[in-house]
């Protein structure tokens, strides 16, 4: 996990103060998002669910949870190309982008300071009050470039 905020426990503050019991699929899945250093898709969801053992949740109850975390701004929705949205919580103070490996699609994480710095900067240069961005670089990761002769 990139970042260190007790997002599951904000998660569940969150939800509860909005009248959601705390039901077993919705808490599975705000675990697992809670674990993870990327974004997932719904069904990248559901099956690592199924891969714990425990009870399966249904791909539309796992849309739906989705659905009820975007409404609360609890998570993020990442359209990231390939036709497919990926999640990921949204957790305060926290900010990333996101390299896409364009052979297995693979979706990993980054941060840059430097990247941070320069947007702020062009921000200043063009007079430009830009309230939120995101950088996607899209090109081949170290496992699929391992796999080429």
């Amino acid at each position: 996990m990139i970042e260190t905020v007790d997002w599951a426990g904000h998660a569940a503050e969150a939800l509860g103060r909005a009248g959601y019991r705390r039901g077993g699929a919705r808490a599975a899945v705000v675990e697992l998002l809670d674990q993870q250093g990327c974004a997932l898709s719904a069904f990248e969801i559901e099956a690592a669910l199924a891969d714990r053992g425990s009870r399966p949740v249904a791909r539309a109850s796992v849309y739906r949870i989705l659905e009820e975390l975007e409404a609360l701004h609890l998570i993020t929705r990442l359209e990231l190309g390939q036709g497919l949205a990926r999640f990921e919580p949204a957790r305060p103070g926290a900010h990333h982008h996101h390299m896409i490996c364009n052979r297995c699609g693979d979706v990993l994480a980054f941060s840059d300071l430097g990247l941070e710095r320069s947007i702020e900067r062009l921000n200043r240069t063009i007079d430009f009050a830009v309230s939120e961005h995101d950088v996607v670089l899209r090109g081949v990761c170290k496992d699929c470039r391992a796999l080429t002769p």
